[in-house]
C-alpha cells in the first residue's frame, strides 16, 4: 500500500504525495552550493504569545517534476498559522523553490538560512534529503513530511509530521485492505530510481504473502515519470493480478489504470498514495474520469469524516482562499504548522535553533490539531516504522465527483512484520 503524505509503507510507502519520491538521490555527490531565491508569502501578527514574531522558512518543490504533488503547500502554511495566531503564536513564512532539482534543493535551503535567517524550515519536498546535511551542520530545525528518504530517522533536528519511516520494513497493512476487499493477486509498480517508491512496490508483495494472497507482478525499476506502462498492464493481466498499487507520480499511475482497462483487466482494487481531494484535478487531463473507482490512501482524516478536527482544518482552509477538499500539500503544510506551534509551547518567544529542537524532540502526543484521529506521535521515539502513526491509513474512493470513505479503513491499521524487509 501507498505512501504518501503518509508516509505509508507508500507498500503502503514511505508517503509519494506517505510516496514522495528520492528523485534526485543519484546526483548527491554532484550537488554544488548555490545561491536560490525566496519569496515572503504571509505572515500573521505577534509570536509564542509574546507579540514577538518567528519567521520560518518553507522548503517546497513548486515546479518542476515534483511540483504536482508538492506546490500547493504554501496553502497548507497559510491555514495553519492563521489556526497559530489564535492561539497567540504568531508566524510569518518565506518560501524556497527546489524546482525539483538536486542543486535547487541545497540553494533553497541556503537561501532561507543565510539570507532569511529562519528560525526553522518546513519541508514538503522530495529533495530534502539533499538539503539535510547542510541544514543539520547549520543545527536548524526541519519540521515536515518524511516522504524523501531516511535523513529524519536519524539527523535529531528533523521532526516528521507522520512519523519516522523505513521503506525496507514491511507492515501488515496493505496485505489486510486487499484481503478486505477481495483482490486474490497483488500487483505493484515503483521507480527504480527511487529508494522509496521501489521499496514500497516491493514490500506490497511482501504483505500481500503474508495476508495469504498471491503476488502477480511487481515492477520495481519502472523509470522516473514514465507512461510507458503497457508493458506494465499486460503483464500484471498475464498473472492474473486483480489489486494494484501504484508506487509512483499521478502521471504513471493514471495511465497504468488506463492501460489495464484497456487491455480488458479492470482490478477489483487500484490504490494509489496520490490523487486525493484537490489533487485529483492536478492529475492532468481525465483524471476525474480515468480515477473513477479508484481508492487512495492518506495518512490524515479526510475531510469526509467531518469530525472536529476535519472542520477546523477546513475553516482554516477557507481563511486562506482554499475552497473544496484539500490536497496532500496543504495538509503536509498545516500540520508542519501544528507541530511546530507544539514546539513553541515549550521553547518559548523567538526561541534560539537549540532551544527550539529540544522543545520539538519533547512533543510526546502531536496529533497535527487532530487529524491522527486517536492516534498520537512521539518525536523521542525515533524508532523507524514501516507504514506511519500505529501502522494506520486512512482510505477512500472516487465516485463521480465526490470521495466515500471505506468501511473498515476509517482507517485501517496494521503492524510491522517481524523479520520481513526488503
Amino acid at each position: 500500500m501507498p505512501d504518501r503524505r503518509h508516509a505509508s509503507n507508500r507498500g503502503v510507502s514511505q508517503m509519494s504525495r506517505t510516496s514522495k519520491l528520492l528523485v534526485g538521490a543519484v546526483a548527491l555527490a554532484t550537488v554544488a552550493a548555490g545561491c536560490g531565491s525566496s519569496k515572503s508569502t504571509s505572515s500573521g501578527g505577534g509570536g509564542g504569545g509574546s507579540g514577538e514574531t518567528i519567521t520560518v522558512g518553507l522548503l517546497g518543490d513548486f515546479t518542476g517534476l515534483a511540483a504536482s504533488g508538492n506546490k500547493t503547500s504554501p496553502l497548507g502554511v497559510q491555514a495553519g498559522i492563521s489556526l497559530a495566531a489564535q492561539q497567540g503564536y504568531h508566524i510569518k513564512f518565506v518560501q524556497a523553490d527546489t524546482e525539483s532539482s538536486p542543486s535547487g534543493a541545497l540553494s533553497a535551503a541556503q537561501t532561507l538560512v543565510e539570507q532569511d535567517h529562519v528560525s526553522a524550515v518546513l519541508a514538503v519536498s522530495s529533495l530534502t534529503l539533499l538539503a539535510a546535511p547542510y541544514l543539520k551542520k547549520q543545527g536548524i530545525p526541519v519540521i515536515g513530511v518524511a516522504e524523501d528518504g531516511s535523513e529524519w530517522i536519524g539527523d535529531t533536528n528533523m521532526f516528521s509530521v507522520y512519523g519516522f519511516l523505513d521503506s525496507t520494513k514491511v507492515s501488515t497493512t496493505g496485505g489486510a485492505f486487499f484481503k478486505m476487499e477481495g483482490v486474490t493477486s497483488v500487483g505493484a509498480v515503483g521507480y527504480g530510481i527511487s529508494p522509496q517508491s521501489a521499496n514500497s512496490a516491493k514490500a506490497t508483495g511482501v504483505s500481500a504473502q503474508a495476508a495469504g494472497l498471491q503476488v502477480g507482478y511487481i515492477d520495481s525499476n519502472f523509470a522516473f515519470g514514465s507512461t510507458n506502462v503497457q508493458p506494465v498492464a499486460i503483464a500484471m493481466k498475464d498473472h492474473g493480478v486483480n489489486g494494484v498499487v501504484s508506487e509512483t507520480d499521478p502521471n504513471t499511475s493514471f495511465s497504468l489504470i488506463t492501460a489495464m482497462r484497456q487491455a480488458g483487466d479492470n482490478p477489483k482494487v487500484a490504490l494509489f498514495p496520490d490523487g486525493y481531494g484537490g489533487d485529483i484535478s492536478q492529475a492532468g487531463p481525465g483524471a476525474l474520469q480515468t480515477g473513477q473507482g479508484v481508492f487512495f490512501s492518506l495518512s490524515f482524516e479526510p475531510v469526509e469524516m467531518q469530525t472536529t478536527a476535519t472542520k477546523q482544518f477546513q475553516t482554516a482552509l477557507s481563511a486562506a482562499g482554499v475552497n473544496g477538499d484539500p490536497t496532500y500539500g496543504e495538509y503536509a503544510g498545516y500540520a508542519s504548522v501544528a507541530l511546530l506551534v507544539a514546539g513553541l509551547k515549550t521553547a518559548g518567544a523567538n526561541p534560539s535553533h537549540a532551544a527550539l529542537i529540544s522543545a520539538l524532540n519533547g512533543v510526546t502526543n502531536f496529533d497535527a490539531w487532530g487529524l491522527l484521529g486517536s492516534h498520537t506521535l512521539s518525536m523521542a521515539d525515533r524508532n523507524s516504522t514501516a507504514i506511519g502513526v500505529d501502522g494506520c491509513l486512512y482510505v477512500v474512493r472516487l465516485s463521480g465527483s465526490t470521495f466515500q470513505l471505506v468501511s473498515g479503513a476509517d482507517p485501517i491499521c496494521g503492524t510491522e512484520i517481524p523479520g520481513k524487509s526488503v
